[in-house]
């Protein structure tokens, strides 16, 4: 089955599932044709990250294929950049580009998990096509390429001709696309492997538009980039076992999110059976629990290859986790003031998702993005692709764990996840959602709808949910600390998406909540999930898919 938010992708990881293909090789094929299809939100520019259930062993494994700064910037150089100001680098800045992860990650999770039984060539086929003979633009698609339309010419001027119509307008809903400079490096892909994207010609035209715009980006960068090999991260609760991947990537924020509410309901001061979906109480709680959750992240989530003094699992241990807890617990909105400084590690001693299983019992779990719509906006001269903004996460002080250094990688928001049965690791569901800082809180959100309250995949999904972002009205007083999301101002905003009640969204407000009811194509910021859930029955292997409805997509079973 394929869950993915483009009917166009999924058709391309059933076609590699029909030709032998397993769920990796099928899941590289939808990944490719996102990038044609849905280009604000994905693409060759950006970076990927990776779950892998294996059947055989019953074993996660994980690849975090994001990409690092430029060996030679710093924060003194990025700070003397005119575009620069403040404790963070603009999303539409040129210092905001870091190496694009993505094709490494596809052909390393190939050349590790793929059967092996279809080419390169095959799976990048369906995408070629895509953008060799063009395809239809469908609705939410559109909204987004749309609003970043200017964004796209102030940024690149007549490259980004390269997303627009021949008549020079931006693609609207039903319109016909074509994107052959894509189809070519597609095939010089398939052709010369990695090195027909970090080496040669592609390679020479983003750094020429790099240091067109004052970057540092140099052609050893890409060369050098590699994709790694990880062992994710997971949280028992309720008999059901959380997998993410580990710092840089933000899946801890998730797990984090749980481990608290686990930990309070352990000692009774909750109980989870009382709570009511959606009701005043519960969102109260889940929304306290991610805020702290992302203020504990700004101690936690870093390239730990700069920080391997950082200890996960003693993060995650229930010892913290239930000291932490207390924390929310008082009768108000937590704010950065109640917060307890966490124990600097240093001293002890921080997009599309789409999901594929095969009939064999695989599963694979994917995020691949650029970050904002078309990341950077910044597009190199002759392949069809934009830049992601990845290292706007970085932090400009010396301070911050996540602080900018030469090749390193940023605080991640795309985290993909899985989720097994605590005792027998059978897997349950391959979900996940993109969007952003909403990604931990929909994964959380989801979680809690398919275990504790028994939704279906689709049911878990379709759920009305609420999303944490920094208040923009306070970004003056940002500190610079951790990611630039929900908690990263001194105030921060809860939007309610249209669905959960007005009484309830006046209640958390007499509560200290700073609410936003939202509605319409703006619920994109409640992010676009996908889900494939274990049904098996009589030893008859089942799966039952959902597809967001805030996208365009759905869940396409092979038959």
């Amino acid at each position: 089955m394929v869950a993915s938010s483009q009917p166009l992708a999924n058709a391309a990881g059933v076609r590699i599932l029909e030709k032998g293909g397993n769920c990796v090789d099928a899941a590289v094929a939808v990944a490719a044709a996102l990038c044609v299809v849905e280009p604000p939100s994905t693409g060759v520019g950006g970076d990927c990250f990776v779950l892998f259930r294996d059947h055989k062993t019953k074993e996660i494994h994980g690849l975090n294929g994001c990409g690092k700064a430029a060996k030679r910037t710093s924060i003194e150089k990025v700070k003397m950049h005119p575009g620069v100001t403040g404790p963070r680098i603009p999303l539409l800045n040129v210092h905001s580009v870091t190496v694009p992860g993505a094709v490494a990650g596809w052909i390393d999770s190939l050349d590790k998990w793929g059967s092996g039984k279809v080419t390169l060539d095959e799976i990048m086929r369906p995408a070629i096509d895509l953008a060799e003979n063009g395809f239809v633009v469908s609705e939410i698609a559109a909204n987004i390429w749309h609003k970043a339309s200017q964004d796209l010419i102030d940024q690149s001027g007549n490259n980004a001709k390269m997303f627009y119509n021949d008549d020079g307008s931006f693609c609207e809903a039903g319109q016909m696309f074509f994107n052959k400079p894509l189809a070519k490096l597609f095939r010089k892909v398939v052709t010369e492997g990695k090195d027909g994207f970090y080496k040669g010609d592609v390679a020479e035209k983003i750094v020429a538009k790099i240091k067109e715009k004052g970057g540092y980006l140099e052609l050893d960068d890409l060369a050098e980039h590699t994709s790694k090999w990880v062992d994710p991260i997971s949280l028992n609760f309720l008999g059901k076992r959380l997998w993410e991947i580990p710092p840089n990537g933000q899946g801890i924020v998730a797990l984090f999110a749980l481990g608290y509410i686990k930990e309070l309901a352990k000692s009774k001061k909750i109980d989870l059976t009382k709570l009511k979906h959606n009701s005043v109480e519960y969102l109260d709680l889940l929304i306290e629990s991610l805020k702290l959750a992302f203020y504990d992240s700004e101690h936690f989530v870093a390239d730990l290859d700069f920080h391997p003094e950082i200890d996960v699992q003693e993060a995650l241990s229930e010892k913290r986790l239930a000291e932490r807890a207390q924390l929310l617990l008082q009768k108000r909105v937590l704010t950065r003031n109640d917060i307890d400084i966490v124990p600097d590690p240093m001293y002890k001693c921080d997009t599309v998702y789409f999901t594929v299983t095969d009939d064999l019992g695989n599963a694979c779990s994917f995020i691949n993005l650029v970050f904002s719509s078309f990341g950077s906006c910044i597009i190199p001269d002759d392949y069809g692709f934009a830049l992601q903004s990845r290292g706007a996460n970085f932090n400009l002080s010396h301070q911050a764990i996540n602080s900018l250094e030469g090749g390193k990688r940023p605080y991640h928001t795309i985290i993909p996840s899985l989720i097994t049965d605590a005792e027998t690791n059978e897997l349950f569901a391959s979900v996940a959602c993109m969007g952003g800082w909403e990604q931990p809180q929909a994964h959380v959100q989801i979680f809690l709808n398919l275990v504790l309250f028994g939704f279906n995949a689709q049911e878990a999904l379709d759920a009305p949910r609420f999303c944490l972002e920094p208040n923009e009205d306070s970004r003056h007083l940002d500190l610079g600390k951790g990611s630039s999301g929900p908690v990263s101002t001194a105030a921060t905003l809860v939007r309610l998406e249209d669905g959960i009640s007005e009484l309830v969204a006046r209640e958390l407000a007499i509560k200290g909540h700073d609410v936003n009811i939202v509605s319409g194509h703006a619920r994109e910021v409640f992010g676009r999930g996908q889900c494939i859930q274990n049904i098996t029955q009589k030893g008859k292997l089942a799966w039952a898919g959902g597809s967001d409805l805030r996208g365009d997509g759905a869940a396409v079973p092979q038959i």
